[in-house]
């Protein structure tokens, strides 16, 4: 991505060559991240005078108003974003009371290597902690006291603890992970799940460990499926039991946009509600597009924006939380959206009036047009003491209402029709909420198939249908009466809430700052970026910050994700992981290569006692060269050579 003003990328792609240092390349590598990458851009162009509008206020457009602020230089009064709704936030919700109900549509799992968003809240004001710490230090303060780890991740059998200690896969199995981690990205255009996995993958604690933490449909894109596996590589030993994850003290919006907005307020940036931006007017000359409007409707008016020459525009592209249904205890949600168009009326309605004038805006009916293939639904569940409370104990790692981690993430019925999953975060998962009360959120992926129990299908069903069908799986269902008596239920059904994981190919997606546009940058879920997922707070905050340095022609590089897929000890850590804990191919003759040297550290320990390794190492030989090789007396013969070499001793 180049600066309309500066001639070093602002984007970094590290997989288009090999880095390495020369009299021109400055330090550090483009995916390295760390304090030395914490300098503050001198901008090359002045803020002066120059005005910003955001449109929509969730985590994107948060982020690029604090950036402009921080790393531009500009001021908050010259920034103001512009919001459909009547609060900030966008999909990262949370609301209600315990008389009526909470309700969070989604939830979020973080990772420590989520960069750009730390970046953000290293330097946002904590939420409780007195005046000086930040947003991070009371994450890390949470999480440094209360490590997350869950004891009943996968159940079956209407209330059983499924085994899930290993991945489960086979070795053929474990070669379609390999094969897809070596594809190049060019070759997986428009290709499904299910397309490249065998059905019996799609079987296995992988997938149903993989595809309910992150919400993947078997028909959805294998390319991102591939990006997130190189995203989250050093976290895959931690995959089973959700030890490699972090979570905040409450809700995604009392503890992330409660604290940016006041920030930003304090700042100056004004923020105008009930305001649908429909379309932008453009100057165009010599191949370049300039916004010189908003085109939106406010307050039940249509209204246009002036846009300056030199201010700069950033428009969220598309919505995963737009248009939804909610229902209650005893009311189904009714879906406004058809199942190929969303209307006018509509968050989408941007995009598609932009993607209409070039094919550089994307094409956006790639991800809006199939709502069966990107809706599914959530409850959440206020609780009073009752049954499924107690059976909640049961599965928790600390008692519910200790304020520590509960069921440490999501615990997922492998036999549920619908795939049914729920879990119990800290609690209160709210500040205000009462000590008697704990909030649970239930979610499931598979929208067209009848309950196991409730003979419907999800979006059929009311919220006492729904807590049925979760009592029936957690072996309560006989208690059903008193658990419903003790619990209100809000549901919240999404028509595009995995839209953003719909197969693509390259040029579905615009790029941030879009070819030829000279002060609008796109952000969110639905644009393009080098190596980075989707469907994350890191991946909303990047593109806003890629948006920013770029029309502000800020000479900084915002980083690749971050270098610990190319790690050797997360490589071999993950192989282990595949290997269902077992040492992988080759792993003996590392250790007997390198087990008395300065990198044995870096090697998984081994089940059996170090006397036995060669023995094992040699079988390991025969496996991979076959019986009877000569070879196999050759590598074993170099081997001891090399390790009596490096100070080692033979045998």
């Amino acid at each position: 991505m180049q600066s309309p003003s500066l001639s070093t990328p602002v984007e970094a792609h590290v997989g288009e060559r090999f880095w390495r240092k020369g009299p021109t390349d400055t330090l550090p590598p483009s995916d390295m991240t760390g304090n030395y990458m914490r300098h503050r851009p001198v901008p090359t162009e002045p803020v002066e005078g120059r005005k910003a509008w955001i449109i929509g206020g969730g985590i994107a457009g948060l982020a690029a108003a604090f950036y402009m602020i921080r790393d531009g230089g500009m001021k908050g009064e010259d920034i103001t974003i512009l919001d459909t709704l009547n609060i900030t936030g966008g999909s990262l919700d949370g609301a209600g009371n315990a008389e009526d109900g909470y309700v969070v549509r989604g939830g979020r799992e973080m990772n420590w290597n989520y960069d750009n968003f730390w970046d953000v809240f290293q330097d946002v004001q904590a939420l409780e902690l007195p005046e000086g710490y930040s947003v991070l230090d009371e994450y890390r303060l949470v999480n440094d006291n209360d490590p997350n780890w869950s004891k009943a991740r996968l159940m079956h059998k209407q209330g059983q603890i499924r085994d899930f200690s290993t991945l489960g896969l086979s070795k053929s199995q474990q070669w379609e992970v390999i094969k897809l981690l070596l594809k190049r990205k060019e070759e997986l255009d428009d290709v499904t799940i299910e397309e490249y996995f065998s059905p019996g993958f799609l079987e296995t604690n992988f997938w149903y460990l993989w595809r309910s933490m992150f919400a993947f449909e078997n028909w959805q894109s294998l390319l991102e499926v591939k990006l997130y596996m190189h995203r989250f590589l050093d976290a895959i030993d931690g995959l089973t039991d959700m030890s490699a994850l972090v979570f905040p003290k409450y809700n995604q919006y009392d503890s992330f946009v409660v604290p940016l907005t006041r920030h930003l307020k304090e700042k100056g940036v004004q923020v105008r509600f009930d305001t649908r931006v429909r379309d932008l007017d453009f100057a165009e000359s010599n191949g370049e597009r300039t916004v010189t409007a908003l085109r939106c409707r406010s307050g039940g008016q249509d209204d246009v924006i002036t846009v300056g020459a030199r201010d700069v525009v950033f428009a969220l592209t598309g919505s995963m939380t737009e248009g939804t249904a909610y229902g209650d205890m005893n009311t189904v949600p009714v879906l406004a959206r058809g199942n190929e168009e969303p209307g006018e009326d509509s968050d989408w309605t941007l995009w598609k009036n932009l993607a209409k004038r070039s094919p550089v805006f994307g094409r956006p009916e790639k991800f809006y047009g199939n709502v069966a293939g990107s809706m599914w639904e959530s409850a959440t569940l206020t609780c009073k003491p009752s049954p499924l409370v107690d059976r909640l104990k049961e599965l928790s790692v600390n008692d519910p209402y200790s304020g520590k981690t509960v069921t440490g993430g999501i615990i997922t019925f492998t036999d549920s029709n619908w795939v049914l999953s729920f879990t119990c975060n800290r609690q209160p998962h709210f500040p205000t909420q009462p000590d008697d009360v704990l909030v649970l959120w239930v979610y499931a992926l598979l929208m067209d198939k009848e309950g196991n129990y409730v003979r419907k299908a999800m979006p059929a069903c009311t919220g006492r249908e729904i807590l049925e069908e979760l009592s029936y799986h957690l072996g309560i269902v006989d208690r059903i009466d008193e658990i419903a008596a003790n619990t209100k239920v809000r549901t919240a059904l999404m028509p595009y809430i995995t839209a953003q994981f719909m197969p693509r190919a390259a040029g579905d997606r615009p790029h941030v700052v879009p070819e030829g546009c000279t002060n609008l940058a796109l952000v969110g879920q639905f644009v393009e970026t080098s190596n980075d997922i989707i469907f994350t707070m890191e991946s909303s905050v990047r593109t806003a910050r890629i948006g920013v340095y770029t029309l502000l022609g800020l000479p900084k590089v915002v980083p690749d994700i971050s270098p610990t897929q190319y790690d050797i000890r997360n490589i071999l850590k993950g192989a282990r992981a595949l290997n269902n804990n077992e040492p992988f191919p080759g792993e003996r003759l590392l250790h007997r290569l390198l087990g008395h040297t300065y990198f044995a550290h870096i090697l998984p320990p081994l089940p059996e006692k170090e006397e036995s390794l060669a023995e094992r190492a040699e079988a390991e030989l025969h496996s991979l060269l076959g019986k009877g090789s000569q070879a196999v007396g050759a590598v074993s013969g170099w081997l001891d050579r090399v390790k009596a070499g490096l100070g080692g001793k033979a045998g």
